[in-house]
């Protein structure tokens, strides 16, 4: 063999090189079916170009069997020829370590572990499916086949970012596979954007108006509905004044709804209630990162997490919650970068990290508090950095002598030597870097949280200089960031610009042709108060089912029965459409233009690859129309438009739009001019605070909003299942919920034999506002008086549980801890 070097003329259709290729090719199929020549593979397609025909395969198979047991792959094993792409694949790219190659010989072939798909470690990414070559691994019930039409778009799950190619045939899904251009998963994708799409042709859509006539909501025209709504607002408006409507935008929707919806409520209804729910996750991050340094979104790309030799990951659980990340993320850990896992259950990240901190829930300021002190202590740190280029350093340095390693370790159970430890791997890192999520964001001192855990990156000059991978959330939802870029916030406008500067007001007023309100409205918590105490009349609900995943849920449908006038937008019947009076049927991201803004701040293209089903709409479409029956026009006919004029409002977004978009790929922002390439790394030169320094945070220990006692001893945490998505209304309606089929109580064994029930026991779980009852799941992923709920089941509604207890800053709820009492059932 000889070593391919500079300058030789290698080539690959030379006769003796074909033959060769011919022959090796006709060994490999020799003991494959002939049906193997039928199907569209890559294999075949080799075949053809190399003249192997069916003579030269088996004439039947070898009868090794299939595996149909999982809902979305299928292997027949006598099409494998051990060729181990997809052993490759599970390992180095998901890092699942689901396959291996069994068997000896020619009767190699490929198995998920020792038993079947279904019960293996599968965690249906469906990188098998994409690389094999031979059609031995597919999608189940799918065999390998062409596609009509192909779209590329952004994946409507969570904030990642993943782009995908929808292949439609005769108007109907085909498949929908990871775009392997992909500036952020690369050709990745995880089992929900892979595979959970049949909820777009589910039965159950909403495809008409609904209105309330009593008790019942009945489909109407929608003259008739848009008739009603406006009439509504209008009396709404005309008795109670503007303040009295109220909006909620969602996160799943697109930039351009966004901004249009926020820009009606403003500009049209004249109030400034409109938020968004990154209210209930994030809004501590944006609140955090802007006093930090300058600007409400992460520092640095997902790129860099290649580049890090130690990452920190605080408060999430990306493997389940976010698994093209956490699979990066796992993947640089198993190449030898360090990793740090700050969390109190122990996620997979945290059972291969170098160091472990499973800090008591609520205890995390005082965790960051005291890595930053031995960061000081110790010397590492970046003192020209701090000298030159950022503040605060005498008052944090007041504030960190109470955080000792003991008193951390009396009020997080973190012992001392773990804490410097993590300490040392983080801040003598070449390249270190911080990712983070709602675990450290959904506490009522979560902007603590998050300016306690910026305080590292800023001590260890790892953010806006290029020798860290800086501060950066996971986004929850896939355009959480978006929505509130655009405005969809009751103190700021599109950009993060306060409603109340005279600037950004004038500079909105001159393109929208009006009058806007300076005086902030009212924070999603602050809506339901308000109903409640008759200051809110009428609310609109858009695409966020409030009364499922908003905390406290008895006290939201109070708010919600409370108000005159309930508009719910929604692509099904949740428990927040059955409470409205008007029900507008909208589309999914598969039905949709526009754009989305992932966690990193890249504006990405939403293209849509179906029409709504029935007489369903644009998201977009349903505003303008709501506007004209309110007798104004929006002034923006397409969502070009729109997020073109958002970009004359907003100077953080003016280079951006669908043409360039379109033609250049995704866009960071800032991109404040179209030769602006965008800033996918922040702060390089400068922070955008006030005085240009990066603001270090001296930030006290403060108790959580609730605590256990001897009533309710145990602390609930919630979270997200890697098969199910939020409230569960898209994944529910797929095969996922063949995957994960119920809800379970997550509780470690030793509480368990101490109660009295085992795996499997129905148990009550009750809080001081409601109850509910699970299934219990007995694992040491949760410590001893600890338990944990998703909340992605409407029969377990975890909700009822949670506290009204928010954020001090920033009114996020305090989801991560709940004191609770269990009984079996």
């Amino acid at each position: 063999m000889t070593a391919a070097a500079d300058g030789q003329d290698l080539r690959t259709d030379d006769p003796d090189v074909t033959a060769m290729a011919r022959l090796a090719l006709e060994l490999t199929v020799e003991r494959l079916p002939a049906s193997a020549l039928s199907l569209p593979t890559e294999l075949a397609a080799r075949c053809a170009e190399l003249g192997v025909g069916a003579d030269r395969f088996a004439a039947v198979g070898r009868g090794l069997g299939v595996d149909s047991t999982h809902p979305y792959v299928h292997l027949d094993a006598d099409l494998c020829i051990a060729c181990g792409r997809c052993v490759r694949m599970c390992d180095d790219v998901q890092g699942a370590f689901a396959l291996t190659l069994a068997g000896r010989g020619a009767g190699t072939v490929v198995t998920p572990g020792g038993g079947s798909w279904a019960q293996s470690a599968c965690v249906s990414c469906g990188g098998c499916v994409d690389t094999c070559p031979t059609g031995a691994i597919t999608r189940a019930g799918h065999p390998p086949a062409p596609a009509a039409s192909q779209v590329g778009t952004t994946c409507g799950y969570c904030g990642v970012g993943c782009a995908l190619i929808v292949h439609t045939s005769s108007g109907c899904i085909d498949q929908i596979t990871p775009d392997r251009a992909g500036p952020v998963n690369r050709g990745h994708a995880c089992v929900k954007g892979r595979f959970a799409y049949a909820f777009a042709t589910s039965g159950d859509r909403l495809t008409t108006p609904l209105i309330r006539r009593g008790e019942r909501l009945e489909p109407v025209g929608w003259d008739e509905a848009l008739r009603l709504v406006a009439e509504r607002l209008k009396g709404v408006v005309d008795r109670h004044g503007p303040d009295a409507v109220a909006a909620i935008c969602s996160a799943r929707a697109t930039n351009e709804e966004n901004y249009l919806m926020q820009k009606l409520m403003r500009a049209v209804i004249g109030t400034n209630n409109v938020d968004n729910c990154s209210r209930i996750c994030h809004a501590p991050s944006a609140a955090g990162l802007t006093a930090a340094f300058g600007l409400a979104g992460g520092t640095n790309p997902a790129e860099d997490i290649e580049r890090a030799d130690c990452i920190l990951v605080a408060g999430a659980n990306p493997t389940e919650a976010h698994p093209v990340i956490g699979a990066r993320i796992l993947q640089q850990a198993l190449s030898g970068a360090g990793l740090i896992v700050i969390d109190p259950r122990r996620t997979t990240l945290a059972k291969i990290a170098n160091v472990h901190l499973a800090g008591a829930p609520g205890s995390n300021v005082a965790i960051f508090n005291g890595l930053a002190r031995v960061m000081l202590e110790h010397g590492w740190v970046d003192a020209d950095f701090l000298a030159r280029r950022a503040a605060g350093l005498d008052a944090l340095r007041e504030q960190l002598a109470w955080f000792t390693p003991q008193r951390v370790a009396d009020v997080s159970g973190v012992a001392p030597d773990a804490l410097l430890a993590a300490a040392r791997l983080y801040a003598t890192a070449m390249f270190p870097s911080i990712i983070y999520g709602l675990g450290v964001t959904e506490h009522t001192h979560g902007t603590d949280g998050v300016r306690t855990l910026a305080n590292l990156a800023i001590l260890r000059g790892a953010v806006g200089t290029g020798r860290g991978g800086g501060v950066n959330p996971l986004r929850g939802q896939n355009n959480v960031q978006g929505a509130s870029d655009m405005g969809a916030l009751p103190d700021q406008l599109p950009g993060y610009q306060p409603v109340a500067d005279p600037r950004a007001q004038a500079r909105c007023e001159q393109v929208w042709g009006c009058g806007l309100p300076a005086r902030p409205g009212l924070r999603i918590p602050d809506m339901f108060d308000a109903a409640l105490d008759g200051r809110l009349r009428a609310l609109w609900v858009f695409g966020e089912n409030i009364a499922q995943t908003d905390p406290d849920s008895s006290h939201v449908r109070a708010a919600l029965d409370a108000c005159e006038f309930v508009v719910c937008q929604e692509i099904f019947l949740t428990d927040t459409a059955l409470a409205a009076d008007v029900v507008l049927p909208g589309a999914s991201f598969l039905e949709k233009d526009g754009t989305f803004v992932n966690f990193d701040r890249r504006f990405q293209r939403v293209r849509s690859a179906l029409a709504p089903p029935g007489l369903a709409r644009t998201d977009f479409h349903i505003i303008a129309s709501v506007a004209l029956a309110l007798g104004a026009d929006l002034g923006c006919p397409t969502p070009a438009d729109a997020l073109d004029e958002c970009g004359r409002v907003a100077p953080l977004f003016a280079g951006i739009s669908h043409s360039r978009l379109d033609r250049d790929g995704p866009l960071h922002w800032p991109c404040r001019s179209p030769d602006d390439p965008g800033q996918a790394r922040l702060h390089l030169d400068s922070f955008a605070t006030p005085d240009g320094r990066a603001q270090l945070a001296a930030r006290p220990w403060l108790p959580p909003g609730e605590l256990p006692d001897s009533r309710y001893p145990f602390v609930l945490i919630t979270g997200r299942r890697l098969a199910h998505y939020n409230a569960g209304t898209m994944t529910r309606r797929t095969p996922n919920l063949l995957l994960s089929p119920h809800e379970t109580l997550d509780v470690h064994p030793a509480d368990a034999r101490t109660l009295g029930f085992g795996e499997g026991d129905r148990v009550e779980v009750r809080s001081r506002r409601g109850a509910l009852t699970a299934t219990a799941r007995l694992t040491t992923d949760v410590s001893v008086g600890q338990v944990f709920l998703a909340f992605h089941f409407p029969e377990v509604a975890t909700n009822v549980l949670t506290s009204a207890a928010v954020d001090e800053a920033t009114s996020c709820p305090e989801y991560k801890i709940t004191a609770v009492c269990l009984r079996p059932c």
